[in-house]
């Protein structure tokens, strides 16, 4: 995807979606400033988004309706947190009203309260307009056995211009409309709470992406970015973690008091080591 790379700031774009026009760092929210005086909360916005959030004397976290914060409710009579904001995934598909499409965008829809809870904001973009997308949603959630009624979970980008999808990179060129346009092909963006790329993902119009393995990658990305650990080759979650080559063995030792469990190999190496997860 040429000139977006990992650890890149992803553009600030504004665009219209079903829901309204956004400004897409907006749309993901600025960190959160929380006070909590006696299970209640006030909140201000800051432009911090490097401050984590304490662990200890949580016993309920609730999402705000606004900039993706969470309203802390703490045992302690006072207690004040800088919450982050949200991670963000942004996924195109080549065309609305077409079989795989549906299939994928139906399945994001299910998972939607997944990646809610782990804080994730979605959103949908293809080269269709506003008013197709809205008469599409209807068969996706129809295909879901939804309720006509239903919202749709996420808003989806009207970039019938090919604006974003030319600055973004997601244009196939194998896959033309009938007037011979290229098509978007289905790209996935992971961005990071610091509004920074932290995975990309390419697939061919042929083939229907997995969002389960999506939702994986999103807990992997999450546990690491928190910890210093890797996560080995068909990780899932509550599963053991690896410890990072560049991480001394003293060092880890202390790092990890669950233990570290090195496996022995043939070249004598010490550098398959394993650790619950934190």
């Amino acid at each position: 995807m040429p000139g977006l790379l990992l650890g890149d700031v992803f553009p600030n774009f504004e665009a219209e979606t079903t829901n309204g026009k956004i400004k897409f760092h907006d749309f993901l929210g600025d960190s959160t400033l929380c006070l909590v005086v006696s299970g209640s909360w006030l909140r201000k916005t800051t432009k911090n988004p490097e401050i984590s959030i304490p662990n200890y004397n949580i016993f309920r976290q609730d999402r705000t309706a606004k900039g993706g914060g969470v309203a802390i409710y703490c045992r302690d009579s006072l207690q004040s947190f800088v919450l982050l904001s949200s991670w963000g995934i942004l996924f195109s598909h080549p065309r609305d009203y077409t079989p795989v499409c549906t299939t994928e965008l139906g399945r994001a829809a299910k998972l939607s309260d997944e990646f809610s809870r782990r804080n994730v904001k979605m959103i949908a973009l293809s080269i269709d307009t506003l008013e197709d997308h809205r008469g599409w949603t209807k068969d996706i959630l129809a295909y879901n056995n939804e309720e006509s009624g239903c919202a749709f979970p996420f808003p989806i980008i009207a970039d019938n211009q090919r604006e974003l999808a030319v600055a973004l990179g997601m244009l196939d060129p194998d896959e033309k409309d009938k007037d011979g346009m290229p098509l978007t092909a289905r790209c996935v963006f992971v961005i990071g709470q610091d509004k920074k790329l932290k995975l990309s993902l390419l697939y061919p119009a042929t083939t229907g992406r997995n969002f389960d393995e999506i939702l994986r990658v999103v807990d992997s990305l999450q546990l690491t970015v928190k910890n210093r650990v890797a996560t080995p080759a068909d990780w899932q979650p509550g599963e053991r973690v690896m410890v990072p080559p560049n991480i001394p063995e003293e060092e880890a030792a202390a790092m990890f008091p669950a233990g570290v469990y090195t496996k022995e190999l043939p070249s004598e190496r010490k550098y398959l080591r394993y650790t619950p997860q934190p």
